[in-house]
């Protein structure tokens, strides 16, 4: 069974950057469909970036150029790079499968937050 830590998070600054980190047990597979996702309070979750099988990866189209996905295999560790983040950036970030998202079962996330 997976389970998924995230860490990273913080209070930046507009223009700022953040580094989150999603460490991963069980599963080796699990860190190649990772996926990030945020929440705001009142919205509903959405996906921010992920890897796929095909080898693709996604972002949603607001994050395009400023965030960065990547993995390290040996520590089975997901990254998410986030630069010149903006306030509206700010939300709990969670790491997940796309087996998990389709149970609902996800991990504490870490909050991120932009402001001035």
């Amino acid at each position: 069974q997976v389970q998924l830590v995230e860490s990273g998070g913080g209070l930046v600054q507009p223009g700022g950057s953040l580094r989150l980190s999603c460490a991963a047990s069980g599963s080796m597979f699990s860190i190649y469909v990772m996926g990030w996702y945020r929440q705001t309070p009142g919205k509903q979750r959405e996906l921010v970036a992920q890897f796929s099988t095909g080898g693709n990866i996604y972002y949603k189209d607001s994050v395009k150029g400023r965030f960065t996905i990547s993995r390290d295999n040996a520590k089975k560790t997901v990254y998410l790079q986030l630069n010149n983040l903006k306030p509206e950036d700010t939300a709990v970030y969670y790491c997940n499968t796309p087996q998990r998202v389709g149970v609902d079962s996800w991990g504490q996330g870490t909050q991120v937050t932009v402001s001035s």
